[in-house]
């Protein structure tokens, strides 16, 4: 379904889903524009809730902002109407019941909100209503860019040029007042959030995100371009909630950091977003099969290991930064660029387990999960995606600890069992003899796991199996 540029005025339903926000809304900001009433929907689908790919995390973060959109929207004159259900049930009865022609929304690139997009605009055509689609969710368009009707970029460079050569449209404000809902108006209750799910979550919601990027724009973005792969302490944005709920939308993001910085580093990071939405776009396959598939068969299925399946996913490799990273994941939801990469490289390139694997995992933990970038981060990654790291280059995770994290503070944090270990052995802590074990307050095999692979042979097998697949 493309964007469509047409309305007329009357009741019109806004249909909130990963735009839940007031600034910078151009769908909201059309139905306002219209003149009629205007409705502020929420469809709480089961498959938000409960679906094969749903997350703890994300559900309460989820939960959280539907509470303060609502109160938000309140101070405007309006609230968020909620309806428990299926959207291509829900949104076409409630244009019945409250005679709204339109309902417009912001366009999404997944797989499941196409199919969904389409199933609603049937429903709502077939009652005589129409579904509106709207920007808000990219930077760019598909159909911006050169060939963007086609199949799209398939590296990086290019789509970053052609990126920068687009005008971005207008930056929206939020709007002072919203029409109040009609009368009598049923909205179903949101279920209770509970406590957070996991430590150190960011307040939820779209004013809390405008104070992180406030914050963000006057501190740590200068710093950015020079420290970002750093692990212990570096800047980081931890902007991927929001631009994930659309608390704010990437545009205020480019727009504030340009104001900020002449550093294009953090402006790349956001169109490898972009880039990875418009190739899930043109590919919808992509959510499960990989770019290039002459390397799938060098993956093996989590029957042919399932105990270091285990041990990675519950950061016991033996492999302090790994280890560091995935018990981060856990007990946070989140862990930094960098580690999500040495983690990744470790499961498919040195174990040679299925990348959808690891994808799966970091999808329900990640309070960032976003489907268009995990699948083309854990694709690039094992080398079978798009632009993808060369199959021949395959990280060293003793040495990425040594470059990223000198001193082994992050790894201290997050795996104190090596508090004693010295620096110069804390990323391979095997090293040590028993007698500096002892020292240390470490045993190798015991306190702490031994590794669960030899980096060296894991390194081995992996380059002869993608070299076989590659001529073959």
């Amino acid at each position: 379904m493309e964007i469509d540029t047409t309305g007329t005025p009357g009741t019109a339903i806004a249909w909130f889903r990963r735009d839940l926000r007031l600034h910078d809304h151009p769908a909201l900001t059309e139905a306002i524009r219209r003149g009629g009433r205007v409705v502020p929907l929420f469809v709480l689908d089961p498959a938000l809730l409960d679906g094969p790919r749903a997350s703890t995390v994300r559900r309460w973060i989820l939960l959280r902002t539907l509470a303060a959109l609502d109160a938000d929207l309140r101070a405007r004159g309006s609230g968020l109407v909620i309806r428990h259900g299926r959207p291509e049930e829900v949104v076409p009865a409630l244009a019945a019941e409250i005679g709204a022609g339109t309902v417009l929304a912001t366009r999404d690139v997944t797989p499941y909100a196409r199919r969904r997009d389409r199933a609603v605009a049937a429903a709502l055509a077939a009652d005589g209503r129409s579904l509106h689609l709207r920007r808000g969710l990219l930077l760019v368009e598909p159909e911006d860019l050169p060939g963007g009707a086609g199949i799209g970029y398939a590296v990086f460079t290019p789509f970053w040029r052609a990126s920068q050569g687009v005008d971005r449209r207008t930056l929206l404000d939020a709007p002072e007042r919203i029409p109040p809902l009609p009368d009598g108006l049923r909205s179903d209750p949101l279920p209770d959030a509970g406590p957070p799910p996991v430590a150190d979550l960011a307040e939820p919601g779209e004013a809390a995100a405008r104070e992180r990027l406030e914050r963000w724009v006057g501190g740590g973005l200068a710093r950015y371009g020079e420290e970002r792969n750093g692990l212990a302490g570096a800047p980081t944005s931890r902007l991927g909630m929001d631009l994930h709920f659309g608390t704010l939308s990437p545009l205020s993001v480019e727009s504030a950091s340009l104001a900020e910085s002449a550093s294009g580093e953090y402006r790349r990071q956001l169109v490898w977003r972009e880039f990875y939405h418009h190739l899930l776009w043109h590919r919808p396959a992509l959510a499960r099969e990989p770019f290039q598939p002459r390397f799938q068969g060098v993956f093996r299925p989590l029957e042919a290991d399932p105990e270091a399946w285990w041990a990675w996913a519950e950061g016991r490799t033996g492999i302090p930064v790994v280890d560091a990273g995935m018990r981060q994941l856990s007990a946070t939801g989140w862990m930094p660029n960098r580690a999500r990469m040495i983690v990744a490289s470790l499961l498919t390139r040195h174990l040679l387990l299925d990348w959808r694997l690891g994808e799966a995992h970091f999808q329900r933990l990640l309070v960032d999960g976003d489907l268009a970038n995990n699948v083309g981060g854990w694709q690039w990654t094992a080398g079978v995606g798009t632009d993808a790291q060369p199959w021949f280059r395959i990280f060293n995770p003793v040495l990425q600890g040594e470059r990223f994290d000198p001193a082994g503070a992050w790894v201290r944090r997050w795996v104190p069992e090596l508090a004693g270990v010295p620096d110069r052995a804390i990323h391979q802590p095997w090293s040590l003899s028993a007698a500096e074990q002892r020292a240390a307050g470490v045993a190798i095999g015991g306190s702490y796991p031994a590794p669960i692979v030899d980096l060296a042979a894991g390194r081995e097998r992996a380059l002869a199996a993608f070299k076989a697949a590659s001529e073959g």
